[in-house]
């Protein structure tokens, strides 16, 4: 960080136009972005207007992840003005143009524990850092979960907010009162940009953060909390990590009513939080929560009431240098896969055909680190088993995963000696994953790998810095 920035004044000022009347545009092309607004984000469409109307050439995109309505980086690719996108996720129409095209340089999909760890490093170097800010005060201090669009932890945010370059909050709220225990440390701002709205809150829910009622993700939750109960892992001071999916979300409501059975308290849960979270923070059954995201409104608003709910980093959640690194204290984690292999790699960052649907986010992070790394997920989703011989990208190292969870049986890593012990006298079906495979097979039929590894378009980059796989072109 450089210090001189302590001492430095923060301009404040009134719009981007002005910004860029006062830093060079096509000096700085190196820009990133936070994600926290998910899909109700405004402010990253705002600033590539800039670099679209310049015909600013040579951009290196640096945004923590790419949501369907960040239209702005679709238009600069059709332009040919984007060198390389550095990202967690993406998905929707910028993420099928890059499928189908690729983009002048490279793709590089990151974890959110390696992006972090890479800007921290100089790995990645931002001119710009654009952070999107519900709450601002005259010092330049920011926060997320206050403000009319307040988005809550601002953890993607903060590594960039302390090495790039130059750092601009952009924000649709400036408070004449102090802020005490800022996301955003005013030392490390050069800029604050105020404009008529930053985003739309509304748009950081999306369609899958309710528990599911689905008779098939019912039962696969059922099987997964038999499975944590029976390994005697939902005990007190357990630690656990579940996404905000609907399957996830259900085994997270499972988990909890073996808890309130068996009066256990957990020590925290971690990771992308949701309101079914906080609602077991307020009801005694864990300690602490920390908060890299929000998923919901509920889970914003109890950043303000919730002495116990904490927003951290990502460097604090993942950054395998972090020596705080919240990860390494899971004792389980949670996770679905859109495809695995007979070698337990995961895929949740293509689908089949090799087109972008995501990205691994906290996937590869969080099952690098828990004790106990279980992947959920139906065996046939839209017709194609979920099992193939091998991914057709792999997000997730196999070495790191320990359960795959179906609503027809549950199969261990062979290298889990520990847990097949544990298991030999269950009643829960406990299958090899090749087995399984074939029960998906004798209704689908067995799938045809792709073999489209023509034109390389992008790279999976462990948290290690490893490339792990390669991305293609369809």
């Amino acid at each position: 960080m450089d210090n001189s920035k302590i001492i430095k004044q923060i301009k404040f000022i009134n719009s981007l136009d002005e910004f860029f009347q006062v830093i060079p545009i096509n000096e700085n092309k190196n820009i990133s972005f936070h994600h926290h607004l998910r899909n109700g984000d405004y402010v990253l469409n705002m600033v590539l207007d800039y670099y679209i109307k310049n015909q600013i050439t040579d951009i290196n995109l640096f945004p923590s992840a790419i949501f369907p309505s960040y239209t702005n980086i679709l238009e600069l690719l059709k332009n040919n003005q984007i060198n390389n996108i550095t990202t967690n996720y993406l998905n929707g129409p910028t993420a099928e143009y890059i499928t189908s095209n690729g983009l002048n340089g490279t793709l590089r999909m990151q974890t959110h524990g390696g992006r972090a760890r890479s800007i921290i490093d100089g790995k990645s170097s931002i001119d710009i850092a654009f952070i999107a800010c519900p709450y601002v005060d005259e010092n330049g201090n920011g926060i997320g979960y206050k403000g009319p669009n307040k988005c809550g932890s601002l953890g993607y945010a903060i590594p960039d907010s302390e090495h790039a370059k130059i750092v601009v909050l952009v924000t649709d709220y400036i408070t004449e009162d102090t802020i005490s225990n800022p996301e955003i440390k005013g030392s490390n701002v050069d800029y604050i940009i105020k404009v008529d709205s930053i985003g739309d809150n509304n748009g950081i829910v999306s369609g899958t953060t309710n528990v599911t009622t689905n008779p098939i993700g019912v039962k696969i939750a059922k099987n997964t909390s038999r499975l944590l109960h029976e390994l005697g892992v939902i005990k007190n001071g357990f630690s656990f990590q579940s996404g905000a999916g609907g399957v996830s979300l259900r085994v997270t409501k499972d988990v909890k009513d073996i808890m309130i059975k068996e009066k256990i308290k957990a020590s925290f849960f971690s990771g992308g939080i949701t309101k079914y979270h906080v609602e077991m923070l307020e009801e005694n059954l864990v300690e602490k929560l920390y908060d890299v995201q929000c998923f919901d409104l509920e889970a914003i608003s109890s950043l303000s009431r919730n002495k116990e709910h904490h927003a951290i980093s990502a460097s604090r959640y993942a950054n395998p240098d972090d020596p705080k690194m919240v990860v390494k204290d899971l004792d389980v984690v949670i996770l679905g896969a859109t495809e695995i292999d007979y070698d337990f790699n995961v895929n949740v960052t293509t689908d089949s055909h090799q087109t972008l649907i995501g990205g691994s986010g906290g996937h590869s992070d969080t099952a690098s680190e828990a004790k106990l790394t279980v992947i959920v997920s139906p065996l046939i989703k839209g017709r194609i088993p979920i099992i193939r011989d091998r991914v057709t990208t792999i997000t997730t190292l196999g070495k790191n995963v320990d359960c795959f969870v179906t609503e027809r049986g549950i199969a261990i890593n062979p290298k889990r000696t520990d847990i097949l012990e544990k298991l030999k006298n269950t009643r829960l079906n406990i299958i090899a994953i090749e087995d399984l495979a074939n029960k998906a097979y004798s209704y689908t039929g067995i799938p045809k790998e792709s073999t489209n590894h023509q034109t390389k378009i992008g790279v999976v980059e462990d948290r290690t810095y490893d490339i792990i796989d390669n991305i293609y072109k369809k």
